[in-house]
């Protein structure tokens, strides 16, 4: 049994409804295509396996040399974590971080204490488990309200800046009862956006920063990546076009200063391979990291990743099978290491 965009079936089988952007996190099959395509051109075999509860088995009748993960997992607060876990118990190399690095960077705030423990500039912030909580003295409107647990900027809104009580409560009491999860409540950031793409491992490297330019958008109530600026990016009817500047219009050593810090929060959650940081840069030239994503969306056309691996001069073909090399290298010099010391 199965449940439609827009519907979830409840333990009881009943049919909840659930949040407009519940599938949003989901690759689309033109991308899974494209991944596989360029895989096939480099002459691998490539079998296109859903993941879902089927997969330890399929994995124990299907040898394979490498899983190209991009699963999202099913559900629950450490989703992505779910099938690198299973990987690993099998001893199955993958491309892309860890179950451990892909657990903490789904859960907002542990990403944030960590950030704070390496030095790495983040928006201060307060976790809201329920409505009354008081508001901690160090925040000042205007705030943003986010679901905690969750990535593609899911719960994220117009309606999530606030700028005073009433609408701080409103905001969090939606979070908590459409996304059943705490709500994370951070100092808006006015600034720049900004993400920066971690490519490589020998070593990690930042790619050129790709600026999201939302003035074109003022209009929609829509000015920075909210779900509905992701979902339906391009939408001039809408007034959902911003305009991306890869390299960012920045000075080189204020572009510098942001990769550093993009490269220092990469390292600080252990990310392997790739992963996106996305930055808000205040006008007085400070970065503040937001989110750090090891599973950066791979879509050729549309996600942030390729295109800045695309101004470093990657093509997209390239890029992926560099992931897979990389993963494949890995493998090998850990099984080296294994014999060595058996």
């Amino acid at each position: 049994m199965s449940a439609r965009p827009g519907e979830d079936l409840g333990r009881s089988g009943h049919t909840e409804t659930v949040p407009v952007d519940w599938y949003s996190e989901c690759d689309s099959p033109a991308t899974i295509e494209a991944i596989a395509e360029a895989l096939r051109a480099a002459g691998h075999q490539v079998y296109l396996v859903e993941a879902d509860h089927a997969l330890p088995k399929w994995f124990l009748t299907h040898p394979v040399d490498l899983v190209f993960n991009i699963a999202e997992g099913t559900r629950g607060a450490h989703r992505e974590s779910h099938i690198p876990a299973i990987l690993e118990s099998l001893k199955i190399p993958f491309t892309g971080s860890t179950s451990l690095t892909l657990a903490l960077a789904l859960d907002k705030a542990k990403t944030k204490q960590l950030l704070v423990q390496e030095g790495i500039p983040t928006p201060p912030w307060q976790v809201f488990e329920f409505v009354e909580a008081p508001l901690t003295p160090s925040l000042s409107f205007p705030l943003i309200v986010k679901p905690n647990a969750e990535g593609s900027a899911k719960g994220i809104s117009r309606e999530s800046v606030v700028w005073d009580d009433a609408a701080l409560c409103r905001q969090v009491r939606w979070v908590l009862e459409r996304y059943r999860q705490a709500a994370l409540v951070e100092a808006f950031i006015e600034g720049t956006e900004l993400t920066v793409g971690i490519f490589d491992n020998e070593p990690p490297h930042a790619l050129p920063v790709l600026e999201i330019d939302f003035s074109s958008c003022r209009a929609s109530g829509e000015f920075f990546y909210s779900w509905r600026m992701k979902e339906y990016q391009g939408y001039t009817d809408l007034g959902l076009r911003p305009t991306f500047y890869c390299p960012a219009r920045l000075s080189p050593e204020l572009t510098a200063r942001v990769q550093a810090v993009a490269l220092r929060a990469h390292q600080a959650l252990g990310c392997r391979d790739l992963s996106r940081i996305d930055i808000r840069l205040r006008a007085d030239g400070m970065p503040f990291v937001l989110e750090v994503n090891p599973l950066p969306g791979l879509d050729p056309h549309e996600s942030n990743f390729p295109m800045m691996t695309t101004a470093a001069g990657w093509s997209y073909p390239a890029m992926i099978n560099r992931l897979a090399e990389i993963a494949l290298r890995r493998d090998r010099a850990d099984a080296h290491t294994q014999e060595l010391s058996a």
